[in-house]
């Protein structure tokens, strides 16, 4: 919703001040599909020769972040205590009974009472994967923590793309807007014996490209791709709330003070208070009983 209210603010101020000043916005309409083809077609075709097929749907899918905001929430968080509670819990009391949810969490008792975070794919490897190293006796926690901030910080870098995408498009609409109001300058050359009043119009229009290459670059998708950074690196936080949990867990902490690691090192916004928590796991405890 801030996303849609942030580019009707941009476009009512922009082109509403210009017209509060007197400015005629009828030249601008006119020529603004042909100026637009140039740039924004442009722009499209390097973005397309940058990137893969394989990112340019992924960047294109990640637009919707931009409106949607990140995907997991406050609820999100404390889902995720509860299920890394239960599979630590399994783990100490019963680790053999462990194996049937981590070698096959879609049909996991466990994980299908969280089906948000069922869903997503590298949550639950993330989870699954560690719960395996740490079956396996590591003789130093060090191992597996270094082998997750590795695996995260790629997760996080590759999930970033989009926004370097976007960015780079981005840097480059300036100077496409250039090239449409060169070509617009060319047009007016070859029309040097027309009345002023009509080569005024012809340079006014020309104009319209430099314009519309730094407004789309600075007003449009340099936003975009900063929010999509911005919430990126938010869900990244998910990923690293597992990787506090279960690192606590392989140097022996109570599962208590282990989910306590991870309530306090998720972002204060999405961080649940400590009595909803500790009553969701109190229930948690009535259910196994």
């Amino acid at each position: 919703m801030t996303g849609i209210i942030g580019i009707v603010l941009i476009f009512v101020m922009v082109f509403g001040g210009f017209a509060a000043e007197g400015g005629q916005l009828m030249p601008i309409i006119k020529v603004l599909p042909y100026e637009f083809t140039i740039i924004g077609g442009a722009a499209v075709g390097s973005f397309v020769v940058s990137n893969d097929g394989a990112a340019i749907k992924h960047a294109l899918k990640d637009v919707g972040k931009v409106f949607k905001g990140p995907k997991w929430k406050s609820e999100d968080y404390q889902a995720l205590l509860c299920l890394l509670y239960e599979l630590i819990r399994v783990a100490r009391d019963n680790p053999v009974a462990l194996e049937e949810h981590i070698e096959n969490p879609e049909a996991s008792s466990i994980f299908s009472k969280y089906p948000k975070i069922q869903g997503d794919g590298e949550a639950v490897s993330l989870i699954c994967d560690t719960l395996r190293s740490a079956s396996m006796n590591y003789d130093d926690p060090h191992q597996v923590e270094e082998v997750l901030d590795k695996r995260i910080e790629a997760t996080l870098t590759h999930a970033m793309h989009s926004s370097h995408a976007f960015q780079a498009m981005s840097d480059g609409l300036p100077a496409l807007g250039i090239v449409a109001a060169v070509l617009g300058v060319i047009k007016t050359m070859g029309s040097i014996d027309q009345p002023p009043e009509i080569l005024g119009h012809m340079i006014g229009s020309a104009l319209v490209g430099t314009f519309m290459g730094i407004f789309i670059a600075y007003g449009l998708v340099g936003p975009f791709a900063a929010k999509m950074a911005s919430v990126i690196a938010d869900e990244g936080n998910f990923y690293t709330l597992i990787r506090e949990v279960l690192v606590a867990n392989l140097y022996n902490h109570s599962t208590n003070i282990c989910i306590e690691v991870g309530r306090q090192n998720t972002p204060k916004h999405n961080r649940p208070a400590f009595s909803d928590l500790e009553e969701a796991l109190k229930e948690l405890k009535r259910d196994a009983a």
